[in-house]
């Protein structure tokens, strides 16, 4: 018998220009579809969280509360244009991980904000306990390098998040018909 589907990426009306679904109608989707879990991951904030989370118990759903974080690549201090970021999924595991993640959004909001709440591989590394870490889409780290044809930059970043998060980084897999997924 094969394990029930679960969505792991999923933004809900919370992700402003790019997230569509409202909490409730969400819920009402995944009980139709008998999923017994599904994930919130809105981009760079936890708005959403305690609704999604009362939504979810509501219907007998687990919830799984994340974020896509926004990673800087020069590291959140550094406020200019020159300073790409990149998206990275996180997912709590349990309570550690529910802190670590609200510490994670705040900081990015308090120390990182230049357009969006940018958070940096220091603070991954700090407070990673009870967060397992998706690679993301294709603004992911690894992602972007392999769409330039650069699999050694691509290599470095997985390895990168691997040392941070342990077994507990998974490259991520989107099947959404897009010729570069």
């Amino acid at each position: 018998m094969s394990a029930p589907f679960v969505h792991l990426h999923c933004h809900t009306d919370y992700s402003l220009l790019d997230g569509a679904c409202e909490i409730s109608q969400l819920m009402g989707m995944v009980a139709e579809q008998k999923m017994p879990s599904v994930a919130m991951t809105d981009h760079g904030n936890l708005f959403g969280a305690v609704e999604f989370y009362n939504a979810a118990n509501d219907k007998g759903i687990h919830p799984v509360i994340g974020c896509e974080v926004y990673v800087a690549q020069q590291g959140r201090h550094v406020k200019n244009d020159t300073n790409r970021y990149n998206h990275l999924v996180l997912l709590c595991e349990n309570q550690e991980g529910y802190r670590n993640l609200i510490q994670l959004v705040s900081t990015g909001f308090l120390e990182g904000f230049y357009y969006k709440p940018r958070i940096d591989k220091d603070l991954l590394k700090e407070f990673n306990g009870g967060l397992i870490a998706l690679s993301a889409c294709l603004q992911g780290e690894v992602s972007q390098a392999l769409n330039y044809g650069n699999y050694e930059k691509a290599k470095l970043a997985a390895e990168q998040y691997a040392s941070i998060f342990g077994d507990r980084y998974y490259i991520e897999i989107q099947d959404n018909k897009l010729a570069d997924q």
